[in-house]
């Protein structure tokens, strides 16, 4: 079943974990496929891939906190493809993982800067030509929003914000048409956090399968989420199945959480 034949996606915050699986299951489900972040290189490698799935792929190297290259990103969309049906945010930075009080308002302002206001940057500019094809948003967010651990604190205040923005866009754009939903992750089972739990297992001498089974318990599942099934329920938001859904936050997490 192809969700998004024929549609044009624009997936900013294009990386090698989230960001590729993105890109693949919406080239996957028929789309035309934009990549948009700052390293050149890592969007022309995941268009390599998205092209050996058959579909089309635009590498548009883009700086979200910048308003000439988000503007540049648009133009470049819409001269291609003629339009833009559907716009997913992955872009963030991780602040400081240090309890708030510690934490250095520095770092604070970075994350905000490029996890909401670039994300809204990103959203403004792109509002016309989604309002023409009635298209729809998909910001993901972090199962961050659902606890209150220690450490956590910058990371919970950026994500909650991006919440709080996403839920106030769908009532602002719900009247063009446009559809604004989140995504919320939970821990995601990629190279990056594999490297992580090694880690982990290195200091605590026990395996990084123990680390994962210690975490995975915490979840319904007794599982941890693969990047392809966080990217399936964003293509899922994006797609004429979900065209009644707005100003929805989907967790997908294994049930590690529950709203």
């Amino acid at each position: 079943m192809t969700l998004l034949t024929d549609k044009v996606v624009v997936v900013s915050g294009v990386g090698p974990g989230l960001g590729r699986s993105l890109c693949l299951r919406a080239a996957a489900n028929g789309a035309k496929v934009v990549l948009a972040a700052r390293t050149e290189s890592r969007l022309n490698d995941v268009a390599v891939q998205v092209r050996d799935l058959g579909a089309q792929a635009l590498v548009v190297p883009t700086d979200i906190t910048d308003d000439d290259a988000v503007e540049r990103l648009v133009r470049r969309t819409v001269d291609e493809f003629g339009r833009a049906d559907v716009l997913v945010n992955n872009a963030f930075a991780m602040p400081s993982m240090k309890p708030l009080g510690r934490t250095d308002f520095e770092q604070i302002e970075t994350s905000l800067n490029l996890t909401v206001v670039g994300t809204l940057r990103v959203i403004k500019a792109f509002t016309s030509t989604l309002a023409e094809s009635r298209g729809s948003i998909v910001n993901i967010n972090s199962m961050v929003i659902r606890h209150s651990e220690p450490r956590y604190g910058s990371y919970k205040l950026a994500k909650s914000a991006l919440l709080a923005m996403s839920q106030s866009l769908a009532t602002e754009l719900g009247g063009q048409g446009i559809r604004v939903n989140s995504v919320a992750p939970g821990y995601i089972w990629d190279d990056q956090l594999k490297w992580y739990f090694g880690e982990i297992a290195k200091k605590y001498e026990i395996t990084p399968e123990q680390v994962y089974e210690q975490t995975a318990s915490k979840s319904d599942l007794k599982r941890l989420p693969e990047p392809d099934e966080i990217a399936d329920a964003a293509v899922f938001l994006a797609s004429p199945m979900a065209k009644a859904i707005t100003g929805h936050t989907l967790d997908v997490n294994c049930g590690e959480y529950h709203d």
